[in-house]
This record gives structure tokens, C-alpha cells and sequence, in this order.
């Protein structure tokens, strides 16, 4: 018989978080507000889905215990749009759909992965609506090219143009100022340095809302008649959380998600005291080499006791997944020698992907240009400390702090394997082998930043959060990080910024659901 999901009804494990606080006394309880749905969380998923929801004529809350919505993401992912079509592009999504769930163990909940998949096309035409501005819209049109693991021309940009009344440049930072504003036109509320601290039930088992202390420092109880909405986030801030169900992330050096303080599973536990499953550990991370210098490219990467330890013929999520791996500490170097620029023209149209170059170039059916940012970035790498440059190898040995001799003998041997014309150590691309001759000689640091955890709550396909017997829990959805079943062993980078897509397709689901009205 195929074990039960991690839920409530599972033996104790031991966790702090699975014991639920003591309930509120009713007497420090000041006042009940009731509105249609009660949003709890207020990061890019849970305005999208308030935005959505308000669209739909709905009285919505939303509250949030940050003091602002932080954002990490520039790409929205979908599998078809006006955009696309403008560019010629197109993605099979019966091939996309295939390719998702072999990449991720066969994991994936195929109805979750579908809801996101159907949903995609309507998903770019919204955001472009919820903008409501003149904003310049690209395609990232620079996906990794490798044998085996390729990615989709799908990832839209959208920036905000010169004299708009946005105040960040594009993306999720936009993004969030619009959802905001949106609520605001709505007449419904967003509250910040709000604090949830649990879910209520009736007598029936219907979640009927959640009690909550806001900034003014008094309790309140916010009842939402139609739902209760988790969209709090995942557990990258949480180290018990991450040792359940993420043990790999606790090998990361930095975390990228902001406020600090956010991502702290809260949903996660408040859906798992009113008796929801979860997805089965282990959760897939989202680890990226963000904080440190990001060109590395198909050069030789060398680990921190100067070894080489991976064919560089990669995505950079496979990248950071190797890197944590490695003896500590756990950190890399891409080495290339002063023929490096003209190596990487050459090869532009092999390779791609993040980290190859500056993601602002990467976009509209991009050529190559030796003047499109690179010299400059990766200057700005050393002078940040980031990257090295010397004249010999044992000077750049001695920056890196790695063994010389043991450096020395890779890149021997990596130049024999140049010379050779194949790889038999790990197999690289022939074409994509270049030597290390000529001085001035790089290293670029490489590392496994933090940013997301993707794992959470069971849903059905209607969004609503299931228990471990996969029945409803009547009232309580999830969307964004805190909902599961899209993921499993890895966050594909198949199409980048399917985090930011599946939170949109699921906000436009959510809207139909919880509102009975179809789409426009």
C-alpha cells in the first residue's frame, strides 16, 4: 500500500512546528471582521491572487507580517503569448508537459502541472493589463543549448520605461507596485507588520479564517466567508523546516530571498495544524549562483581544493547542485586565460543560458556582440572580489587560496584534453573545450545561493488544500510557494521563471474558482 503523504494524522516526528500554539484567549480578541476571502501573505503570489480575486468582485484582505514585498525575479515564464508570436516562437506543451515531469522524478502532480500548462497563454496578456503602462516587453531568447538539457524561449521580461511611474526598473519589482496599486483601485485592504498566527475551524471542519495581531499591536480575528488563502511562501528561512523536508539547502552559503525575515514556512505550519498533507520529502530547491561573480560559462570549473569535478556543459541550477557537493567549503571557480572573450563569440550559439552572459542582453533574438556588457562585468567582478585576474598560474592559485600543485595538475590536463579533442574524464562537448595558455589568467567564484524551496501543501486541482486521506480541507486554499505538487527533485530551469508563471496561472485559476465567473 503506497504511504500517506506527510500530514497531521502522520506519527509525531518530533518538530516544534508540529505542535500548534495555544488558541487566542477570546477576551484579548478585539474585533471579527468578516470579508469574502482572507489572503495571507502579501509577496508576489498573494497580491496576484488578490488582484485576481478583486478583479473578480470580491472583498478581499490581505495580510502580511513583512513590512514590504521583496522580489528576486525578473522572468515570467509561459508557453504562449502575443509576445511570443511577435518573435516567432512557440512551445509544445504536450512535449513541455513530458520533458517537465522527467526532469522532476515523475514527482509532479500531472493535474497542478496542467493547471499551470492551460492556463499559461492567458497568463502574459493579464500581467500586460495589471501594468496598465507603457512597458517594453522581451523574450529571453539566450536558453542553455546543451546535448541533452535544453531550455524554452518562453521567459518574458517586462520593464518599465523611461518616465513611468514605476520606481523599480521591471520584473517582480514592477510587478508588485502594480498588484498593489490594483487592490488599492479595488477598496481593498493590504496590511502589513500583520501577524497570522493560526487558522480557525467551525464545528463542520470548514477553515472559516485566521486571528491575526497588526502593526497597531491588537488581535483580530478575519474571517473570510467564501476562503482562506495561504500564499505565504516557502521554508528556505526556516532550518527545522529546511532538515524535514530540504536537507540539501542547508548546504548553501547565502540566502537570496528578501526580508530576511520572510519564508519562514508560516503557511506551512498553519496548514499543517488544521490537518493538511504535503508533498513527500524530499523538496526541491532553487539554488543559483546569484551573490557571487554569475559569468562561468562552459569553462573549466575547479572546486575549492583547486580539483576539477563536473562536465561545465551545464545549466546553472545543475551547477550549484554539484558545487554543495564538493568539500568544504563548498564553493568553485570558472578559470578561462585572456583568449576568453573571443572563445565565448565563437561558441555564442552553443551554449547560452544564465550565467553565459548579462541577462538584460539576452533577450529578442540576440546576436553576438563583443561590446554588449561582458568585459565589463566581469571587471566589476574583481573589483568586487568576486573574481581574480593574474599573470601567472600560481599567483591566481594563491588569490583563489586553493593548492597550487593540485591547480597546476588540472589545468594540465585540462590543456591535454584540449589538445586531444575529447573528454573521457567527464565528458564535455569537444567544441567546447578551450585551453588555458595564455596570461593574463580569471577565476570567477561560483556558490549555491538560497532562493526558494519549492515544496508545500497537497492541493486538488481546484487549489484547495487536501488532507491525507487527499479530501478537501472545505476553505482553505494555497497558491505560490506554499502550494506543492508542480515540483520534485530539482527546480527546472526548462523555462525560466515558471516560479513567477504558476503563481499568474494559478491567480487566474483562483479568481474563476473562488468567484464562480468565468474569464473574460
Amino acid at each position: 500500500m503506497q504511504a500517506k503523504p506527510y500530514s497531521i494524522q502522520s506519527p509525531k516526528r518530533g518538530w516544534s512546528w508540529e505542535t500548534p500554539p495555544d488558541p487566542i484567549p477570546e477576551e484579548q480578541i478585539a474585533e471579527t471582521l468578516e470579508r469574502d476571502v482572507v489572503v495571507v501573505g502579501g509577496g508576489i503570489s498573494g497580491l496576484a491572487a488578490s488582484t485576481r480575486l478583486a478583479q473578480k468582485g470580491l472583498k478581499v484582505v490581505t495580510l502580511d507580517k513583512c513590512e514590504a514585498a521583496g522580489a528576486h525575479g525578473w522572468q515570467i515564464a509561459a508557453l504562449d503569448s502575443p509576445v511570443m508570436r511577435q518573435y516567432g516562437k512557440s512551445i509544445d506543451k504536450y512535449e513541455f508537459v513530458r520533458r517537465w515531469l522527467d526532469l522532476s522524478g515523475e514527482q509532479p502532480n500531472e493535474d497542478m502541472l496542467w493547471l499551470f500548462v492551460n492556463n499559461s497563454p492567458k497568463v502574459i496578456d493579464w500581467v500586460l493589463s495589471v501594468l496598465d503602462e507603457d512597458v517594453e516587453k522581451q523574450i529571453y531568447s539566450a536558453p542553455f543549448r546543451g546535448p541533452v538539457f535544453g531550455e524554452y524561449e518562453g521567459s518574458h521580461h517586462v520593464l518599465a520605461k523611461e518616465g513611468s511611474r514605476y520606481k523599480g526598473k521591471g520584473g517582480g519589482w514592477i510587478l508588485i507596485e502594480a498588484f498593489e496599486r490594483q487592490i488599492a483601485l479595488h477598496g481593498n485592504e493590504l496590511l502589513r507588520k500583520t501577524k497570522v498566527h493560526y487558522l480557525e475551524k467551525d464545528g463542520a471542519g470548514r477553515v472559516t479564517g485566521v486571528v491575526a495581531t497588526g502593526e497597531d499591536g491588537v488581535c483580530r480575528r478575519y474571517n473570510g466567508k467564501r476562503a482562506v488563502v495561504l500564499a505565504t511562501g516557502d521554508i528556505g528561512g526556516d532550518e527545522e523546516l529546511l532538515q524535514a523536508f530540504c536537507p540539501v539547502a542547508l548546504t548553501r552559503e547565502i540566502d537570496v530571498f528578501w526580508p530576511a525575515t520572510s519564508n519562514g514556512g508560516d503557511g506551512h505550519k498553519m496548514a499543517y495544524w488544521a490537518g493538511a498533507a504535503f508533498d513527500d520529502a524530499p523538496w526541491a530547491p532553487v539554488m543559483h549562483n546569484h551573490p557571487y561573480g554569475r559569468f562561468d560559462s562552459f569553462y573549466l570549473h575547479v572546486n575549492s581544493r583547486g580539483k576539477r569535478f563536473m562536465n561545465e556543459d551545464t545549466w546553472m541550477q545543475a551547477k550549484s547542485a554539484r558545487i554543495v557537493m564538493q568539500p568544504e567549503p563548498s564553493w568553485a571557480f570558472a578559470v578561462f586565460d585572456a583568449k576568453w572573450l573571443d572563445e565565448f563569440g565563437e561558441r555564442f550559439d552553443l551554449i547560452g543560458g544564465q550565467g553565459a552572459m548579462p541577462l538584460a542582453m539576452a533577450v529578442n533574438d540576440v546576436k553576438w556582440d563583443p561590446n554588449c556588457g561582458l568585459v565589463e562585468e566581469v571587471q566589476g567582478y574583481i573589483n568586487a572580489g568576486k573574481a581574480f585576474v593574474a599573470d601567472t598560474l600560481e599567483e591566481l592559485a594563491a588569490k583563489m587560496e586553493v593548492p597550487f600543485e593540485t591547480f597546476k595538475k588540472t589545468v594540465d590536463r585540462y590543456n591535454e584534453l584540449c589538445a586531444l579533442g575529447d573528454d573521457p574524464d567527464f565528458g564535455k562537448r569537444p567544441e567546447l573545450l578551450t585551453t588555458i595558455v595564455k596570461a593574463p589568467f580569471y577565476a570567477i567564484k561560483m556558490g549555491a545561493s538560497l532562493l526558494d524551496v519549492m515544496g508545500g501543501c497537497l492541493t486538488d486541482k481546484n487549489l484547495n488544500i487536501v488532507d491525507a486521506d487527499y479530501q478537501p480541507i472545505p476553505g482553505l486554499y494555497a497558491i505560490g510557494n506554499c502550494c506543492g505538487g508542480m515540483y520534485g527533485v530539482d527546480y527546472p530551469l526548462l523555462l525560466n521563471g515558471n516560479s513567477y508563471g504558476r503563481a499568474f496561472s494559478y491567480s487566474l485559476a483562483l479568481g474563476r474558482i473562488l468567484s464562480g465567473k468565468d474569464d473574460e
